[in-house]
């Protein structure tokens, strides 16, 4: 900082020019104040430091917390709107924004670590150097204050003696002319003013010397000791501003150091907006809700104005009363398409293994999702299995590090679960097959026109593709006391759309191939190779409604019968 220090003489002064210990050398006080305010400049602006740190962790743990409550919860139906790109554009820029919030905290923390950590190390050292300059600084001024003290005191004292000198020898030059004066009187005056002289000529030269003293004091003090200690003063408070400086610059670089990963979250954000494909969420609803379904055909005229039987087309969706009478107000058919078919499935909650509740592309899509789901437990159980059967191994060949037979009864348990895992996939990919096989009839044109029968003979439509088993044919149904409520409130349902003095018209006629227990209300019970009249088809819900007699009529399961329709029946309906 110093070009030349040199001694404490001449070239010190030189080298000090236009410095405080030249320009402010009677400054002390107004030195002190500044500095003291120095400090508390630094305080303040570490204050405002900390605050900033503060807001900025708050700020990155609302962000987190905003993005955790929009994350995607397991297990939740919002897993399912995932499947949209759309939802997926959101999901990551809430990942986005997760890093985004991230990045505050590296703020706060780079500000906490090497600005506000730094700076109140460094106050303290400031306070404990300025106390120190300043107490040299007063014990200099106290030493020139304490020689100034004895100057004045030598001074007025070497002035009383001169006047006490003086008032001696006007005593003595009257004593000397007075003639009656005696001899001896006058000696001693005389004696008087010499002594008095003598004193007055010690005090002058002890002022003497106490002012060349002093006035080398003064000089070293103004010239050698405030210039060195306010220099010191003036190097503290210059890296004081710069030690501001550098904070301010660390201040802007710890910004600036995340400006690039903020600039990756923000494209990473972009990139999400860009990756949203409409017409591919158009799709996917599509596939989420196509139902397999054909639309209706046209209603026909039915012609009350003339006297003939009442007829409907085989294409209608109205409700028959019977042939020949007239409909009620109460009894106005109503249209299938319009009706929730699911009504059934979603009281019934999961629905039955096979998913029969479903519509059928959407049992479609259910059942291969479970069988992709079931081979990923095969493929876990199968390495599980090659482990344990590698460690066997490793036991045989080293029995010091274990028994090779305390690993069979778990491999053991791992060939049951996966024979049952096994089994379990060939029940699914028999019903995939199945609905498969139906939507794909339902796509044939020729055979769709056909109502798929022969128009000369009945032919079975409902085949069960699983094998027989008495207790639980194909695992489609399984009769539960619960669904009691709901079988209810499916029969009172639909017994709006028909009369109860008017009993519906057969549609054709089934063979049960299970025995049936219809324990719950709105089913009827039918024994194995029982046949019975189909007077309401299944519509999607895995239910057909049929009739023993004229008063025994109810809903059994579809996939315990095989229906038979009769194709020249008014109001038969396809849609199996």
């Amino acid at each position: 900082m110093y070009r030349n220090r040199g001694s404490l003489g001449g070239n010190y002064i030189e080298t000090m020019s236009c410095r405080w210990g030249t320009e402010l050398w009677d400054q002390f006080d107004n030195l002190e104040k500044h500095t003291h305010w120095g400090i508390e400049f630094v305080e303040r602006y570490t204050k405002f430091v900390k605050e900033r740190s503060e807001i900025e962790i708050s700020y990155a743990k609302q962000i987190r917390n905003l993005s955790k409550k929009y994350q995607l919860k397991k297990n939740s139906r919002e897993e399912d709107e995932y499947k949209y790109t759309s939802c997926r554009a959101f999901l990551m820029t809430l990942n986005e924004l997760n890093d985004y919030a991230g990045q505050h905290e590296v703020i706060a923390e780079n500000l906490t670590t090497h600005i506000i950590c730094e700076l109140t190390r460094y106050i303290q050292d400031l306070k404990a150097e300025r106390k120190s300059h300043f107490h040299d600084g007063r014990r200099a001024q106290q030493h020139i204050e304490n020689s100034w003290k004895q100057l004045e005191s030598s001074k007025r004292r070497f002035e009383r003696d001169c006047k006490e000198a003086d008032r001696a020898q006007q005593y003595f030059d009257k004593i000397d002319a007075d003639i009656n004066v005696t001899k001896a009187d006058v000696e001693k005056a005389r004696q008087q003013a010499q002594m008095k002289h003598q004193v007055a000529e010690d005090s002058k030269n002890e002022y003497i010397s106490y002012l060349q003293k002093f006035n080398k004091e003064q000089n070293e003090h103004y010239y050698t000791l405030i210039p060195h200690i306010f220099q010191k003063i003036q190097e503290m408070e210059e890296k004081r501003i710069e030690r501001v400086g550098e904070s301010m610059k660390t201040y802007a670089e710890v910004d600036r150091k995340v400006l690039p990963i903020v600039g990756k979250c923000l494209d990473g954000m972009t990139n999400a907006a860009a990756s949203i494909q409409p017409k591919m969420d158009t799709k996917q609803v599509v596939e989420s809700y196509k139902s397999g379904f054909e639309p209706p055909g046209d209603v026909e005229f039915e012609d009350y104005s003339m006297s003939m039987r009442r007829t409907v087309s085989e294409s209608s969706y109205l409700n028959s009363r019977g042939e020949g009478k007239p409909s009620r107000s109460n009894s106005r058919g109503k249209l299938w398409p319009f009706i929730k078919r699911n009504k059934l499935s979603l009281k019934l909650g999961s629905g039955p293994e096979d998913c029969s509740h479903l519509p059928p592309e959407q049992r479609r899509k259910k059942l291969h999702a479970k069988i992709i789901d079931i081979n990923k437990e095969i493929q876990k159980e199968i390495d599980q299995r090659d482990a344990l059967t590698k460690m066997r191994e490793v036991y045989i060949k080293n029995p010091h590090m274990g028994d090779p037979n305390s690993l069979d009864p778990r491999l053991e348990e791992i060939n049951q679960n996966i024979d049952k895992l096994q089994l379990d996939a060939r029940k699914h990919e028999a019903w995939l097959l199945e609905v498969e096989t139906r939507l794909t009839e339902q796509g044939d044109p020729q055979r769709r026109q056909s109502g798929f029968y022969d128009s000369q003979a009945t032919t079975p439509v409902n085949n069960n593709c699983a094998p027989v088993n008495r207790e639980s044919p194909d695992g489609s149904y399984t009769e539960d006391h619960s669904t009691e409520h709901h079988l209810k409130s499916r029969s009172t349902e639909f017994d709006d759309d028909f009369d109860d003095d008017d009993p519906l018209p057969t549609i054709g006629t089934c063979k049960s191939l299970y025995p049936f227990e219809g324990q719950n209300e709105g089913t009827i019970s039918m024994a194995e190779g029982e046949l019975l009249y189909v007077i309401e088809e299944d519509k999607g819900d895995g239910w057909t409604r049929v009739r023993r007699n004229q008063d025994e009529e109810g809903y059994v399961p579809t996939s315990y019968i095989k229906v038979f329709f009769d194709t020249n029946a008014k109001g038969a309906m396809t849609y199996i």
